[in-house]
């Protein structure tokens, strides 16, 4: 492991600068303290004690990393770790890797503050997740794929698979003018599923109309405004598919508003299962991507790869249509006016 001498020898300058510079010091000056921190991240150094100590104590905990810790989406996942980790006599310690580099998340991975790591957080580069994770740390990252790292497993939602089948079940109750409400473009579950939409279309030999693709962000109200702005358009389509349950109760609230009804005039579908999914008036039909499930395995993975050599490191967890009452089948009159169209 490199030591702060390297550092400061890498870097050009006296060990005392070096420690300054790593603790942010005003004592040196901005360029100096630029040259020592490259170093740093060039030989991989910490500075916390406990995360250079190859033979340091366990604290039987693990560490959850997510995006964002508010939110619906997240609870199931961090219910299911936080079940079996208190069943395997494991604590947990959650925070959010808001603010990237400058974030505690961001601080505790680099200094290995627990047994292992739990990330689902876009905003954490494979680079820095693949210089934290070793034998004694190892990583469960979800909705990614870093391959080729022996203490890294990925627990990854078939989210193209259940994108595919969102949009053919609309497809298969005689629509053909869909919407697609996306969610962050840098969002592998949002490019996943956008590509089970456009396949669904292709294979039906439908067209998709750039002007009903529109981006929601993955929030409540970003599924409002997107759809406030299809509704100005004054074109509607006969369905909406939103990347996300959040996106498409923000669909329906807009379409309310407006006097639109769901399903009668419009039918919406969403993607996560989440429990307000159940409450909305319709219901909302949506794709079930058992988050419980994945944040269980995750837990048992983590566990058993500190107990361990595990072989297989990438799994695939299954989606599953959930019909309730916001889409029906599209009445055959006005099915053959929007075919003459």
């Amino acid at each position: 492991m490199a030591t702060i001498k390297d550092v400061a020898k890498l870097a050009g300058v006296a060990v005392s600068t070096a420690s300054y510079a790593l603790n942010q010091s005003s004592k040196v000056a901005p360029q100096t303290a630029r040259k020592v921190i490259d170093a740093a991240r060039v030989l991989n150094y910490q500075k916390n004690g406990i995360a250079r100590d190859l033979k340091r104590n366990k604290t039987d905990t693990i560490l959850l990393i997510l995006h964002n810790l508010a939110g619906p989406f997240y609870s199931e996942l961090v219910r299911g770790v936080q079940d079996t980790l208190q069943s395997l006599n494991y604590g947990l310690i959650a925070c959010s890797s808001m603010g990237g580099r400058d974030s505690t998340a961001s601080r505790f991975l680099a200094e290995r503050r627990a047994d292992g790591a739990i990330i689902l957080a876009s905003n954490l580069g494979d680079q820095e997740i693949e210089r934290a994770a070793r034998k004694d740390f190892p990583i469960v990252v979800l909705d990614r794929l870093i391959l080729n790292h022996d203490s890294i497993m990925s627990v990854v939602v078939d989210n193209k698979s259940g994108g595919y089948e969102a949009a053919k079940h609309l497809i298969d109750r005689g629509h053909r003018d869909i919407a697609y409400l996306s969610g962050p473009l840098d969002s592998r579950d949002n490019l996943q599923r956008r590509k089970g939409f456009e396949q669904a279309m292709q294979e039906a030999a439908i067209p998709i109309r750039p002007k009903w693709l529109l981006k929601g962000e993955f929030t409540r109200q970003g599924g409002y405004l997107a759809t406030k702005m299809l509704i100005l358009q004054g074109d509607l389509p006969s369905a909406i598919f939103a990347g996300n349950d959040e996106m498409a109760i923000g669909a329906m609230n807009a379409l309310k508003d407006a006097g639109i009804k769901v399903p009668r005039q419009i039918s919406v579908i969403g993607f996560d299962d989440i429990e307000m999914s159940r409450y909305t008036t319709p219901q909302l039909t949506t794709v079930s991507q058992a988050n419980y499930e994945v944040g269980s395995l995750s837990a048992h993975l983590i566990y058993r790869s500190i107990k361990e050599e595990i072989a297989k490191k990438d799994y695939i967890m299954p989606t599953e249509l959930i019909i309730r009452d916001s889409s029906r089948e599209l009445m055959k009159e006005v099915r053959g006016q929007r075919e003459q169209v």
